[in-house]
């Protein structure tokens, strides 16, 4: 803990003396962009902007994780669907997030279905490939039990499968919440009314670098906030859920 509060003193004595040398035009001092972060919650457009991006992750990350851990069972189960699935993940996996929410946006207009559809599909084949090597590893003496006590299907999915994968869906989750939320203030950038990407996007349009950092710096409190109490709980659980060997 006191190495972690030296980091952080030394990291806003850095910030001040930057703002010294570049100047509070370019670079507001912690205590600018303090007061600023402020005055935007105190209007209420702070919390506005925050709920609508958050709303946006958490749509776009749900459907993300659901289709891809559903399309990585299914590929790392089956040869066939695995060798038709390849090449689109091959595609979306190489295909830059730009060029699909710029596509999104032409195909199905400036609206929020294309906007969350857009960060699920950059999201989306993330998910497939780890959950597939997961699948690609389950133990198949365990199916083999599993036939053999013949156990339904959704028992034989809580009780076998998801253990096995549990710790392949976690750093699936993890990696693809960091990854969605970069999205999303890039598609609210490029055309939603609302949210923290599109208040950076008027704010440099202003040159107003003291309202980038205050939303930039807001946001980023608050996604920490979502990894220290969602994020590092869950995979706590998931390390106790997985099966261990005997």
């Amino acid at each position: 803990m006191g190495a972690r509060l030296f980091s952080l003193a030394a990291l806003i004595a850095a910030w001040y003396a930057g703002s010294r040398i570049a100047g509070a035009r370019l670079l507001p001092d912690p205590q600018a962009v303090a007061l600023a972060i402020i005055d935007e919650a105190r209007s209420g457009a702070l919390a506005l902007n925050l709920g609508a991006t958050l709303a946006r992750v958490a749509a776009a990350f749900v459907i993300a994780m659901a289709l891809g851990s559903l399309l990585g069972l299914l590929m790392g189960r089956s040869r066939l669907a695995d060798r038709l699935g390849d090449p689109w993940l091959i595609a979306l996996l190489n295909l830059p997030a730009l060029v699909i929410i710029v596509l999104a946006y032409v195909w199905a207009g400036l609206t929020e279905t294309a906007a969350i559809a857009a960060v699920a599909l950059n999201k989306l084949p993330i998910a497939t490939v780890t959950v597939r090597e997961g699948a690609r590893s389950l133990d198949r003496a365990l199916d083999d039990m599993a036939q053999v006590f013949r156990m339904p299907a959704l028992t034989r999915l809580r009780h076998v499968v998801l253990p096995q994968l549990a710790p392949y869906l976690a750093a699936a989750a993890r990696s693809g919440l960091s990854l969605v939320w970069k999205i999303v203030l890039i598609v609210e950038l490029l055309g939603r009314p609302n949210g923290v990407g599109f208040e950076i996007g008027v704010a440099f349009q202003l040159f107003d670098v003291t309202r980038i950092l205050a939303y930039a710096l807001a946001f980023i409190a608050v996604m920490l906030a979502v990894e220290t109490f969602l994020v590092q709980p869950l995979e706590r659980h998931v390390a106790r859920w997985r099966p261990r060997p005997a």
